[in-house]
């Protein structure tokens, strides 16, 4: 098959999403180009600069694909007018809440009408979180295709051996609202180890950090589902994270992992606290974490599924 993917980054988030995808397609003997558009790099003006750039560009471009695939709603104006036999739209987590969580009230009343109007676009609508899946057929009567993110175990069998530090916690991911960094700076000082913050480095550099570390902390006010849980599985390392999104499709509480409620400091600091405390809980949630990734969010698991889904659409 021939893919056009389009994202606005190949790296973090869906945009790393679809950096691996495009990469196991390929390694599986499809064709897949990967539309390359700048934006504007200023907060308010990114998404409605690449949408703009995304679709003189889908216009301008008179390759044919079989598959059209836009990852994140900005993308699909782009996807709207590329060639294809068929157009898939992924978007994770619900795009109008997450810019209602950190635009005002007339960038998310554009950014929900917009929405409505984009996902008409695809002939087919994806995911990779069923709390998304539910909340888009709810509110807007929209039926996407359940559809999981996975780890490339490869490149992190590469990560270099590292020395563990002991009671190391780390944040991984944008310094944002959303993402509840202010949260874990809040209740730093009663905490009974070391946070370091990853908010801007390369992802190998993140995953020795990641790899060095007793616990990962996602203290988040919204997510889909993050791939830093995942990468921190497959390291073993425990990881304690709020009820939000589709985190709980990931962990199992005290099993798999800790979850705890979102915006309940209280118990964030306890929880954290308690696991650096006892070794023996740690090394068994960080082998629960492990077998599920294993089990269910390596590449050997899921490319079958997007491989049928594309088939299966183009045969439509």
């Amino acid at each position: 098959m021939k893919f056009l993917f389009i994202s606005p980054r190949y790296s973090g988030g869906i945009g790393g999403h679809a950096e691996m995808l495009a990469n196991q397609l390929e390694n599986a003997g499809h064709s897949v180009t990967k539309m390359q558009t700048p934006h504007i790099p200023i907060k308010n003006l990114k998404n409605p600069s690449f949408a703009m750039l995304g679709t003189i560009k889908g216009i301008l471009n008179r390759e044919n694909y079989d598959i059209v695939h836009a990852f994140n709603i900005p993308s699909a104006f782009a996807m709207r007018y590329a060639k294809g036999k068929k157009k898939v739209l992924s978007v994770h987590g619900i795009f109008s809440e997450q810019v209602n969580s950190i635009h005002s009230k007339t960038v998310s009343s554009i950014a929900a009408n917009t929405e409505s109007k984009v996902l008409k676009w695809a002939d087919k609508l994806t995911t990779d979180s069923k709390i998304t899946q539910k909340i888009y057929k709810e509110k807007l009567g929209f039926d996407f295709n359940y559809l999981p993110s996975a780890i490339d175990t490869n490149k992190l069998d590469n990560i270099e051996n590292v020395t563990k530090l002991e009671k190391q916690i780390i944040y991984l991911g944008r310094n944002s609202y959303e993402k509840g960094f202010d949260i874990l700076k809040k209740i730093e000082s009663e905490l009974n180890g070391n946070i370091i913050y990853c908010t801007d480095l390369l992802w190998k550099d993140a995953m020795i950090e990641l790899k060095k570390s007793s616990l990962l902390v996602v203290p988040s006010r919204m997510e889909s589902l993050p791939t830093n849980i995942k990468e921190a599985f497959y390291f073993k390392i425990p990881v304690i994270a709020t009820d939000v999104g589709g985190i709980p499709e990931l962990i199992t509480n005290n099993y798999s992992g800790i979850l705890v409620p979102s915006g309940n400091n209280a118990k964030l600091v306890t929880a954290i606290n308690d696991i650096l405390s006892d070794s023996e809980r740690s090394i068994s949630i960080g082998n629960a974490g492990y077998n599920f990734i294993i089990n269910n969010l390596t590449w050997k698991k899921v490319l079958p599924k997007y491989i049928d889904f594309y088939t299966n659409l183009l045969n439509s």
